[in-house]
């Protein structure tokens, strides 16, 4: 399924419960960050270790699927009800990080230049 076909099935489904009133974006920025504290919830108290591993966890996969899916669900409502094209936006980010963010030459002595807080 393309991201324009789920952007479709989000916006009927939510259409068919008359939630549109509700789904503002500050409404739906609020539900993103709540899904996301959801998945931190997850890991929390893994070792990097037991998270590198915690698809080996049948039950902590499905969980880490269906917070995965909330995650993305608002964000392609968010997107959706502000006109952002997410695929666009997601390319053009890339290209900036990669002006910012020049590939690491390991002839050279100079350490990499390390992602900052505001990415």
């Amino acid at each position: 399924m393309s991201l324009e076909a789920l952007t479709e099935r989000v916006r009927e489904f939510a259409a068919a419960r008359e939630w549109g009133p509700y789904h503002t974006p500050k409404n739906l920025v609020m539900a993103l960050s709540g899904e996301v504290g959801e998945v931190t919830e997850l890991f929390q108290w893994l070792t990097p270790e037991q998270s590198a591993d915690a698809m080996r966890d049948p039950e902590l996969a499905a969980n880490i699927r269906d917070e995965l899916a909330d995650v993305l669900l608002y964000l392609v409502q968010l997107a959706d009800g502000l006109g952002v094209d997410l695929i666009s936006a997601a390319h053009a980010k890339m290209d900036r990080n990669e002006h910012r963010f020049p590939r690491v030459d390991r002839n050279s002595v100079s350490p990499s230049r390390q992602p900052s807080a505001d990415g």
